[in-house]
């Protein structure tokens, strides 16, 4: 009828292409791995540690949001990061916050935690004033 069954034959050609994509697709594989660990490398090295806050824990909180507050008192330049230390009210979220806070501060209770630092108390040898020193008489 002019229809030719076709042969059921493996063609070489076909498998040397289906073997060629296979090494190429093992190579680029490689390559991504290769380069997945070297951006996780990277990324990892200026990830920092979470700190983990409890309930009653002490904070200072940044200056940042207080800065009309504060601004009277001193210049921008010269002002302190952190300020005083509060306790922690409640924990919201692992990024959220409750402090207690005065009511003289006018800002949120609900903070991120990147607004505060964790308060660590001074050394004996920092809390004690240093002698004043007098050179050729005058006080310095």
């Amino acid at each position: 009828m002019g229809f030719e069954m076709r042969k059921k034959e493996k063609y070489e050609s076909t498998e040397k292409f289906v073997i060629k994509i296979r090494e190429i697709q093992e190579k680029a594989k490689g390559v991504l791995e290769k380069a997945q660990e070297e951006i996780k490398r990277y990324v990892d090295r200026k990830r920092a540690e979470v700190n983990k806050y409890k309930v009653e824990d002490l904070v200072m909180l940044s200056t940042k949001d207080l800065e009309y507050q504060i601004l009277k008192r001193r210049t921008e330049k010269l002002m302190e990061r952190f300020v005083d230390f509060y306790k922690i009210k409640k924990i919201i979220l692992s990024n959220a916050i409750e402090l207690k806070l005065p009511s003289t501060i006018r800002v949120h209770l609900v903070v991120n935690v990147s607004r505060i630092h964790r308060y660590v108390e001074q050394v004996e040898r920092q809390k004690e004033q240093l002698a004043l020193v007098i050179i050729e008489g005058e006080e310095e």
